[in-house]
């Protein structure tokens, strides 16, 4: 990833869960991915998905909370009370992290007792061309 693109994708994630704290940083093992932090700590990994000529970004974040408190750890972590969780319709293995009425990502349940999640966010090209 070029500086370019760490820039943009800072910007939408800012935007997207409504903090300025938020930096994308380049990966120091591999060029094709890059570190969320968030202040000193390391909170998620984007990659690049070059797949089919479209360029698109992949987010992972694990979440160590149960999902009773998913809501209010992210609303917590990120200082932002329009963070969501919604059920899906007809899954009840993940659930879908709103910020509003703005769809974010997917979060599912890393085992099956429900003891830890994983966000996983898509961002596409188009998603940064605004940024």
């Amino acid at each position: 990833m070029d500086k370019t693109e760490l820039h943009k994708l800072q910007a939408f994630l800012r935007r997207a869960f409504g903090t300025a704290a938020l930096k994308v940083v380049p990966n120091s093992k591999n060029a094709e991915a890059a570190d969320v932090r968030l202040g000193e700590r390391s909170i998620a990994s984007i990659t690049v998905d070059d797949e089919d000529g479209d360029r698109s970004f992949s987010l992972e974040m694990k979440l160590p909370v149960e999902r009773s408190a998913l809501e209010s750890y992210l609303r917590l972590l990120f200082e932002n009370d329009k963070l969501r969780i919604i059920a899906r319709p007809r899954k009840t293995d993940s659930v879908e992290l709103n910020s509003g009425e703005d769809f974010l990502g997917v979060v599912s349940a890393d085992d099956a007792k429900g003891k830890s999640f994983t966000l996983q966010m898509a961002i596409l090209d188009f998603d940064l061309e605004d940024v």
